[in-house]
């Protein structure tokens, strides 16, 4: 007799439906990993559909700044340079190792390779709107704020990081954007 016994069986049914939709999902990732702009249009409607949730129903202001702080945090981890010039941890490329970035004029260009890929970066971004328009249908989430608040303290925060992190880009002299810098034709 090889059947198991009834309360394993739920535990080993629930596993095999999780592994095939984990495969179906991982499948779907794979297929869209080379639409960058159709994957990141999406993205686009996904947010305008949540920002019109949150101006028609007023409320979920709470949500709706958690997911801009969210996103804020994402953008910078892909600004920002995988190994930073910056940190004391990283002397060994700032003196020149392998993968430390060129401060002169004469020095080997060595790609820009960034904290968070720009797949991870839309993944994230696409999941974490997805489960704030989702709490915005639940009533537990929907705690009322002052919005104005929120607002104004969100464009005080994006202002101050952004200008320390162009500000660090201009010290350590890269561009984490691939236009406006020159293409070579292959021969």
């Amino acid at each position: 007799m090889d059947s198991q016994p009834p309360e394993q069986a739920f535990p080993a049914a629930f596993s095999a439906h999780t592994s095939r939709f984990t495969r179906t999902y991982q499948t779907y990732l794979d297929k869209v990993t080379p639409f960058t702009t159709y994957r990141w249009i999406g993205t686009a409607v996904l947010l305008l559909i949540f920002m019109t949730r949150i101006l028609i129903a007023q409320g979920w202001y709470i949500v709706c700044y958690s997911l801009g702080i969210y996103l804020l945090n994402l953008f910078l981890a892909f600004l920002t340079p995988k190994f930073d010039p910056s940190l004391e941890q990283d002397d060994e490329l700032e003196s020149g190792g392998p993968s430390a970035l060129p401060t002169k004029q004469d020095e080997e260009f060595r790609p820009f390779i960034r904290r968070l890929p720009e797949f991870k970066f839309w993944h994230s971004a696409t999941r974490a709107i997805f489960i704030a328009f989702v709490a915005t249908w639940i009533q537990a989430t929907d705690v009322p704020v002052f919005w104005p608040v929120l607002v104004v303290y969100w464009i005080l925060l994006f202002t101050l990081t952004m200008r320390r992190q162009i500000q660090h880009m201009i010290k350590y002299r890269y561009i984490p954007f691939s236009f406006g810098k020159t293409r070579y034709a292959r021969s």
